[in-house]
């Protein structure tokens, strides 16, 4: 069957076999090309599949030579069905990472299960023995309590009061959205989901089955962005989300104590993933701010953001602020890019948009992650699905 991308509401609904092997590949090549890291030696990233959690397994593996065990939720094909990008993107890694005779494996199943915790830690005592990094890196919609069976959705909204703001599809068309604001419920449910409780769940359960090494590392994964988002994302659902998943940093550390482990929150870049895709205003902040920083020279994407938290604080000083958290989103908040960030957005306009924003970079990332938009595949060729 002939594979083009399927868009609805900058949701693609397919993907691209070949063009997700070259995805992972082209991010094998960069963490190949890098200096050889240290740490660590046997890890634990659970949202392994796609985005930062993807990149984490890559730098892993491929920069510091580690064994890995992932976990990720992701579909396989169907008839004429594609699979998920995520399970091509897995099958891609899994291949490259076995080629090097390192331990790579996958469970496909709910992070959020017991029984998915029962299948890790059986997986680390046959092959790994002990793992001393946990990447939480886990990006879901929905969450099924283990223990009363109750069903949890996240919702992206503000508090308090509607937001409205000018937003973008990735191809530049601009819009207004107006969200209204969520209700108790609607927060109580997403900081369920997208809250810390499942990561400290990982921690303990891991714990008392003795499969922490000495020293151990976790690191979950995090966004605060720029003030002019602050009113729907870091003010709103997900931010309370953010703020407790924050808060359980202190709480895991202390559990790890006794191992000399500890746990950080890293606050990453804004970048196009399959989440951001879907959060109004987020697409029009990514093409701003893209086109700032590839000016400036410090744009990274998913692989060299990983690279430099791995290379730069978990083989070096982690530099916390002052609430314990590593900032990678360094580079995106400087004053001078903020500022600019926030003199192209009082100017921007159909007319205006693709002078101020580089919504051909966002797109293409966009496209890239689904397996579309690379030369060196012609799309107009049979694929098997």
């Amino acid at each position: 069957m002939i594979i083009q991308p399927m868009i609805r509401n900058n949701i693609c609904l397919n993907a691209h076999p070949r063009g997700c092997v070259l995805y992972v590949q082209q991010q094998i090549d960069y963490a190949r090309k890098q200096g050889q890291l240290k740490f660590p030696k046997r890890v634990l990233i659970i949202g392994s599949s796609a985005g930062y959690g993807l990149a984490s397994r890559i730098v892993s593996t491929f920069s510091a030579h580690a064994d890995t065990l992932g976990i990720a939720f992701e579909r396989p094909a169907s008839g004429k069905r594609t699979a998920s990008a995520g399970w091509y993107a897995n099958e891609a890694f899994l291949q490259k990472a076995k080629e090097t005779g390192l331990y790579a494996h996958t469970i496909i199943d709910d992070a959020f299960a017991h029984s998915t915790k029962e299948q890790a830690v059986q997986a680390i005592k046959e092959h790994m023995g002990q793992i001393d990094l946990l990447i939480y890196s886990l990006a879901s919609p929905i969450r099924i309590d283990p223990d009363t069976g109750e069903r949890y959705t996240s919702v992206l909204k503000p508090i308090g009061s509607s937001y409205s703001s000018l937003s973008a599809d990735f191809s530049g068309n601009l819009r207004t959205v107006e969200v209204a604001p969520a209700n108790d419920t609607e927060i109580r449910d997403t900081v369920k989901v997208m809250g810390g409780e499942d990561w400290e769940l990982w921690i303990r359960h891991l714990q008392k089955e003795q499969v922490l090494a000495k020293g151990i590392h976790t690191v979950a994964y995090s966004y605060i962005g720029p003030e002019l988002t602050y009113a729907l994302y870091r003010q709103g659902t997900i931010g309370k989300a953010k703020e407790d998943l924050e808060a359980r940093a202190s709480t895991i550390t202390a559990l790890l104590s006794s191992l000399s482990g500890v746990a950080y929150v890293s606050v990453n870049k804004a970048l196009v993933t399959r989440a951001s895709a879907v959060i109004p205003v987020v697409p029009l902040y990514l093409a701003i701010l893209y086109k700032i920083m590839q000016e400036k020279n410090i744009h990274e994407a998913c692989i060299e953001q990983m690279y430099r938290l791995f290379a730069s604080r978990l083989n070096g000083d982690p530099n916390i602020d002052l609430q314990g958290r590593i900032r990678m989103d360094d580079w995106e908040l400087r004053k001078d890019v903020q500022d600019e960030v926030n003199k192209r957005w009082k100017r921007i306009s159909p007319e205006t948009a693709h002078e101020l924003a580089d919504f051909t970079r966002t797109q293409q990332e966009f496209l890239q992650i689904h397996g579309f938009s690379f030369d060196q595949i012609d799309y107009t060729k049979d694929e098997t699905p």
